[in-house]
């Protein structure tokens, strides 16, 4: 996410220089005909005009231990040590017990609307029973601002209390959390490069510990020595197991909320991924089903079809994967759907071709017009149809020539299939 924000602000800038340059280029315009450019609205340098410019501009403050001007994010009347002490209490109960996704956090200067009956106020979240609350208010030469509201800087003592009385210094040697990597802690490096590889590796060792057990079981329950091994943990299932085991230690285990909104992120990444993993490998084993019964019965050319709807159903598992995972981290997905419907007509109109030939392959197998095996006549080709796919049809000529005609042409010409004649023409002198 950090180098998402690094790149985004990159282009940000790179597009004002451009356009300040642009502007400085143009000829300046004298004379009692100029306007006076109008001033624009004000804007925050806190970052305090959205709900989570807010939230996230507090705990970056009282992360590098500012706290008067952390102060400044609460709607308090208290001053000096008194406002300070509780500025950081209330980051001590965000940062502990907070739900760690702030990526769905309203980004929008009016909110939310989670109160729809005090639309001045935003729900951050829900701690301990409590609700931590935002309220925006005026600020003279600044414009509206969004604030933690009075009634939660009055629960936050009572919050603190309990907040504070587990971390995750408690849990290991001190010089993991003090040793820092590009600001990032030294233990959260070792469990992502280090933790998550070694959970992965047990895993697998245990599988194949399981695999040859199970697999005596299933000969014994089959009566049949030739069935292989089972796949006790395949490996979508590994990696749902991780994904539980990171979900399991951050109920045990209290950290930062930027650390547990990073790993709680992790861990649905993982589960989505691995769900869409699942659900491929089940159509895959659906598609081996379905093809040896349209083998039995003779309909080789449907598996042609059976191997595109496949593919189809792969990719919409994959991309409903993609946009829940989009979904989960906050993004818009009006624009990313009206993006895949613009992709989908353009691909659609460079790809006509290749559709009218696997749309005219389909039409032949189904239509069962030409069978493999069968002698065809097609324009001025004459021979035995060797294969029939999804994009054109292979024709073995008596030349001992292999003959590839479109699907979309074999659609729409003159087809003489000679197999199909119930008599023999004879003419006798």
């Amino acid at each position: 996410m950090g180098h998402q924000k690094t790149s985004v602000a990159c282009l940000l800038s790179a597009g004002l220089l451009m356009f300040s340059a642009a502007a400085s280029a143009q000829p300046r315009v004298t004379g009692s005909n100029s306007v006076p450019a109008q001033p624009g609205p004000p804007q925050d340098i806190l970052r305090r005009s959205t709900p989570r410019g807010t939230v996230l501009g507090f705990l970056l403050t009282e992360r590098k231990g500012d706290n008067e001007a952390a102060v400044q994010y609460l709607n308090t009347r208290l001053r000096g040590e008194a406002a300070a002490t509780q500025a950081h209490q209330l980051y001590v109960v965000l940062d502990r017990g907070l739900p760690g996704r702030i990526s769905q956090m309203s980004d929008r200067p009016e909110g939310s609307l989670a109160f729809p009956a005090r639309p001045d106020q935003d729900l951050v979240g829900t701690i301990g029973g409590v609700d931590i609350v935002l309220e925006r208010v005026d600020r003279k030469g600044i414009g509206s601002l969004w604030l933690f509201s009075n009634e939660t800087l009055a629960a936050v003592p009572g919050l603190y209390e309990e907040a504070n009385t587990i971390a995750v210094e408690n849990v290991i040697p001190g010089f993991l959390v003090r040793i820092r990597i590009g600001h990032v802690p030294l233990f959260e490096l070792l469990a992502l490069f280090l933790g998550l590889p070694l959970l992965y590796l047990i895993l697998t060792l245990v599988n194949r510990l399981l695999c040859p057990i199970a697999g005596r079981v299933r000969r014994f329950v089959r009566r049949n020595a030739d069935l292989p091994n089972p796949q006790v943990l395949p490996k979508p299932v590994r990696l749902l197991l991780i994904a539980l085991t990171i979900r399991w230690a951050l109920s045990k285990v209290a950290l930062p909320l930027l650390a547990r909104g990073f790993w709680s992120g992790t861990a649905a990444v993982i589960t989505i991924a691995a769900s869409v993993w699942i659900l491929i490998l089940c159509n895959g084993a659906v598609e081996n089903v379905i093809r040896r019964r349209l083998v039995r019965f003779g309909q080789n050319g449907a598996t042609s079809v059976l191997r595109l709807g496949r593919r189809a159903a792969d990719l919409l598992w994959l991309v409903a994967g993609i946009l829940v995972c989009l979904h989960h981290f906050g993004v818009n997905l009006t624009a990313a759907l009206a993006g895949l419907g613009v992709g989908g007509i353009a691909i659609a109109l460079a790809a006509q071709k290749t559709l009218e030939n696997v749309i005219g392959g389909i039409s032949v197998i189904f239509d069962q017009t030409v069978r493999v095996g069968d002698r065809v006549k097609v324009c001025d080709k004459d021979g035995f149809v060797e294969d029939i796919g999804l994009r054109s049809t292979r024709i073995r000529t008596d030349d001992r020539t292999a003959v590839s005609v479109p699907n979309g042409q074999l659609s729409m010409v003159i087809l003489e299939n000679i197999s199909y004649r119930d008599k023999f023409w004879s003419t006798t002198s």
